[in-house]
């Protein structure tokens, strides 16, 4: 990764964190861990787990057409990929767990890597719509958060959904037309590529799109979207356990909000674990939603740690039990770049 790149992460980080802690009373704040019901967070822990069992199951499904992986052998190399998100910048767990699934099963690292983006995308579909189904919720709010208002929240949904929609809509052609698609290819590596490195970039592409097959059957693009609304319903019961560990409450409608605004914040460039994109805006929206700061702000940071923790020691025990070889996959992700 480039130095800059990484710095900008500190930078974005540091403005987020800086709005967190703007104005907030640091006694009341220890005050709310030191009485948080810290019991709430086992069915969370439990809840979001399950959620990751059926990303799991969903990254199987999407994978049937290049090679039929059990679900179960699938957990360990997404909680690999959720380790690796959370630990280094730039969500590189995502090529960490293509590099792990290239080692373990064979299926060639582009490939995967058009299967993770396809997720990535639906993902971002789900979040942008949790978004617009509370946008009359979010209207009726009559206390200014200070750092997201009604009008930006609308606009950056907007932009979100047209940014997320027409990838979708891409990669939906590109799967059903894959005859066109690949003309397509063909002729942009012919007339744009440079001679020298043409064919590596038309081997990845072709490659690239065997990962869009899960999409060509309506049925089974279907049967994706729904898959990622359960896992993102899921995860929002976590944010309602936890939400019982403080002495608020707000309805599954906010929370699912809350989950939408903190997930898409998050696609922000950060510091490794989210740092600060994932918790001014979870504390500004309770705060719109009249939860005193030091409250709003102590369940933010018990969640954010409670999505952390968990499942990162959980894909560390996976990957030091069978760990990448590194030198040879880096090879192999080279070859086919």
């Amino acid at each position: 990764m480039k130095r800059w790149q990484f710095w900008v992460g500190i930078f974005i980080s540091a403005v987020f964190l800086y709005l967190t802690l703007r104005g907030m009373h640091l006694n009341e704040f220890w005050q709310t861990l030191k009485t948080a019901k810290y019991l709430w967070l086992l069915p969370g822990v439990a809840v979001y787990f399950i959620g990751v069992w059926v990303r799991a199951w969903r990254w199987h499904y999407m994978l049937r057409p290049l090679k039929k992986i059990s679900t179960r052998s699938m957990f360990p190399i997404v909680a690999i990929g959720y380790m690796g998100n959370n630990i280094y910048p730039a969500r590189a767990g995502e090529l960490l767990r293509a590099a792990v699934l290239k080692q373990r099963e064979g299926v060639p690292i582009s490939a995967s890597l058009a299967t993770v983006i396809v997720e990535r995308i639906f993902d971002g579909v789900v979040m942008l719509a949790f978004v617009f189904l509370n946008l009359p919720e979010l209207a009726r709010l009559t206390q200014n958060s200070g750092v997201v208002g009604n009008l930006n929240i609308r606009d950056v949904a907007i932009i979100g959904a047209v940014v997320f929609i027409g990838a979708l809509a891409v990669f939906l052609l590109a799967a059903m037309f894959p005859r066109v698609t690949e003309r397509i290819v063909n002729w942009c590596a012919d007339h744009l590529v440079p001679i020298r490195i043409r064919e590596k970039v038309r081997g990845f592409a072709l490659r690239f799109l065997t990962g869009l097959e899960s999409l060509r059957s309506p049925a089974d693009a279907l049967m994706i979207f729904f898959t990622t609304v359960i896992i993102w319903l899921l995860e929002t019961g976590k944010y309602w356990f936890v939400m019982h560990a403080f002495p608020f409450e707000v309805s599954f409608f906010a929370l699912m909000l809350m989950n939408g605004i903190v997930n898409l914040t998050t696609t922000l460039p950060s510091a490794p674990g989210y740092v600060g994109t994932f918790d001014a805006p979870g504390i500004a929206l309770l705060v719109a939603y009249s939860i005193p700061q030091a409250i709003a702000a102590g369940y933010t940071l018990v969640l954010h740690a409670a999505l952390w923790f968990p499942i990162t020691l959980l894909g560390a025990y996976y990957y030091v039990r069978q760990p990448l070889r590194w030198g040879k996959q880096m090879e192999t992700l080279r070859s086919e770049a």
